[in-house]
């Protein structure tokens, strides 16, 4: 079902977000369609990874096809087709979303010249992160784990998912929002991409389960064999206990991250605040995930830890009302292990 371009950006992006719907309707206008159609298409590109029903090298061979056609280059190919990949989708929204990528392909070459490029370059490093996460998982299964080796690894790939998309975000926010203010750029570059692996950290710490029955562990085998485990050994959840010293220091990586990410929304200009609230929003959802976390069995596949709706709304709510106020703004974020403060410019 094609759908007019207007139609993607408002209905489409809100049906396949979820969560990050609600950062993008408080953001201003200004940079809602080019970071929304980012989003579509890291969406249509994840959609085809995720398409376990489809063969693997089908999958690598869409995701390249696409990934040049976001570059610019094959123009005068003919469209893209991805009948087959929409009709194994559980998600009539997903379906669409395929159906529509020539449309969303043709908003991103109307863009204006600078976030075009900024928007092919997050890109061109999302599905750079897709590609090896599909290679290095092939043929894994429940009864064949894969797990990635080293932190070294784990960090690499929460940086090609997110961590890049910090940066794009700080790039676009920059050029559009507060182009002339006093900023540390090189502060807010690095601690953008920190607030996005805190963000991709949450999700893998809790997603530990569900991953491990599709055959990938995401928690390194070096450093879940100097705790005397091996991955197989997080497939019961009565090892729990053994784990779980390990686990909690991916926690406090986690939440350190997401203290980079506060420091970073706290160093916007006051004056932006839709841009500052899209910020802390996620941070807000992401700091209550992990606290529930800590409380719970990440290794029970029935135990599924999710921060509720009513919360999320209790969360933004409790944003708007405190925001006035700096101290309590800043309070919803307990203090914790200091991040660099950005340099003081004139």
């Amino acid at each position: 079902m094609v759908q007019a371009p207007e139609e993607l950006l408002s209905g489409l992006l809100r049906d396949v977000s979820r969560s990050f719907y609600l950062t993008l309707r408080v953001l201003p206008g200004s940079i809602r369609k080019p970071i929304g159609l980012a989003y579509l298409l890291a969406r249509t590109t994840d959609t085809i990874a995720d398409t376990e029903l489809v063969a693997l090298e089908q999958r690598l061979e869409a995701l390249r096809a696409l990934r040049e056609r976001i570059q610019g280059q094959g123009q005068e190919a003919p469209p893209l087709d991805f009948g087959i990949l929409a009709r194994h989708q559980g998600s009539r929204a997903e379906s669409v979303l395929l159906e529509n990528c020539e449309t969303s392909l043709a908003l991103l070459r109307n863009l204006p010249p600078a976030d075009r490029q900024l928007v092919r370059a997050v890109l061109n490093t999302i599905t750079s992160g897709q590609e090896l996460d599909l290679q290095r998982f092939a043929g894994a299964s429940t009864h064949a784990l894969v797990a990635l080796r080293t932190d070294e690894e784990l960090d690499d790939y929460t940086y090609r998912v997110a961590g890049c998309v910090g940066e794009f975000w700080t790039k676009m926010c920059r050029a559009h929002l507060f182009p002339r203010a006093a900023l540390d750029d090189t502060f807010l570059l690095a601690n953008g991409a920190r607030f996005g692996k805190g963000l991709q950290l949450v999700n893998i710490l809790r997603d530990v389960a569900a991953d491990l029955r599709h055959g990938r562990c995401y928690l390194p085998a070096e450093r879940l064999a100097a705790a005397g485990l091996k991955p197989e050994d997080l497939l019961q959840p009565s090892n729990e206990p053994r784990v779980r010293p390990l686990y909690r220091s991916y926690l406090d990586r986690a939440e350190d991250h997401l203290l980079a990410g506060w420091a970073y929304t706290n160093a916007l200009p006051r004056r932006c605040v839709r841009g500052r609230l899209a910020c802390a929003w996620p941070i807000l959802i992401g700091w209550e995930t992990l606290r529930l976390l800590r409380a719970g069995n990440a290794l029970e596949p029935a135990q599924r830890i999710k921060v509720s709706r009513r919360h999320v709304r209790r969360l933004i709510l409790r944003s708007v009302l405190r925001y006035p106020w700096p101290g309590a703004w800043e309070k919803m974020i307990p203090a914790g292990k200091p991040v660099a403060s950005p340099a003081v410019l004139p």
